[in-house]
């Protein structure tokens, strides 16, 4: 039987303030058992021709860097490495991903390290466009992660998001809320139209609706026997709002410590990268928020 691959986590790191809670994060998050850890440095002077004490002071910051990385991973995961890569930081980062064969990325949110900003929104931004895998997005340190709130639609990058929950070693007190946000329709102006008429198409939106309602809770209630299961305590919410701005409430509601989100909606085009409430939870959570693929 062949062996079963570990779950590896990548930090991408420049020394910042984002970039070490981005570590701290890391380093304390409910990984699935036998999870390993690494980390990268993007190293790039962006001048052709950089003075010799310019590209000396880089890389004895990107080795400095490098090296105080290795030791924070090496708290939970003493064989725990990181490498300096010279190149541009979104590239730096998917080539490292590609490398260690990352099932998640995880950095923080508009770092200005010494080494370049890699942390700053944009890459950040980039790296979870075109990640081949989860990313975990950090603005503040979190040390731990009891309550989370996962979006859920009838995306395959949902269900996988479900999936990894799942997977995730529970903490004491693990709760989880179920977010599903639906789109009721309303009812069409008829003014002109007969009494009846206008009856009989509000009681057909009302059917739609109730039907989307049903068919909600139904997915939430599968999903929750999920997560029961591996021993998570489960809440359940259906909302009719806007999806971001729901999710963002539930997640203030609930003093969540992590949102989870697929990096797709069900709706969304083929096309996009990344879905609306992926790109924006991540734009505005205030805890972090792993966008799985």
């Amino acid at each position: 039987m062949p062996a079963v691959k570990a779950f590896r986590v990548l930090v991408a790191t420049d020394g910042s303030t984002a970039a070490r809670a981005a570590l701290t994060t890391a380093v304390r998050f409910p990984w699935p058992s036998g999870a390993r850890g690494f980390a990268v440095v993007a190293k790039e002077t962006g001048v052709e021709f950089s003075p010799a004490v310019l590209v000396a002071a880089l890389d004895h910051a990107a080795d400095l860097t490098a090296l105080r990385a290795q030791r924070s991973l090496a708290t939970r995961w003493p064989d725990g490495q990181a490498r300096v890569i010279e190149a541009e930081p979104v590239e730096a980062i998917l080539r490292e991903a590609k490398a260690v064969r990352a099932d998640v990325i995880v950095l923080g949110w508009r770092g200005h390290g010494a080494v370049r900003r890699l942390l700053s929104g944009s890459v950040s931004r980039g790296v979870a466009r075109r990640a081949p895998c989860s990313v975990l997005v950090v603005r503040r340190a979190r040390r731990e992660c009891r309550r989370v709130v996962i979006g859920l639609d009838a995306s395959a990058h949902a269900a996988r998001a479900l999936e990894l929950l799942t997977a995730l070693t529970r903490p004491d007190g693990g709760h989880v809320t179920l977010l599903r946000a639906i789109d009721t329709m309303p009812v069409p102006a008829q003014a002109l139209a007969p009494s009846g008429t206008r009856a009989s198409v509000a009681t057909e939106v009302a059917r739609i609706n109730d039907t989307r309602r049903a068919a909600a809770h139904k997915d939430l209630t599968r999903a929750a026997k999920v997560l029961e299961a591996a021993g998570w305590d489960v809440d359940q919410v259906v909302t009719e709002g806007a999806p971001l701005h729901d999710l963002l409430a539930v997640v203030a509601k609930t003093h969540a410590d992590l949102v989870v989100v697929g990096a797709r909606s069900a709706t969304g085009l083929r096309h996009l990268l990344l879905g609306s409430v992926a790109e924006g939870a991540m734009n505005a959570s205030p805890v972090p928020v792993l966008i799985v693929r």
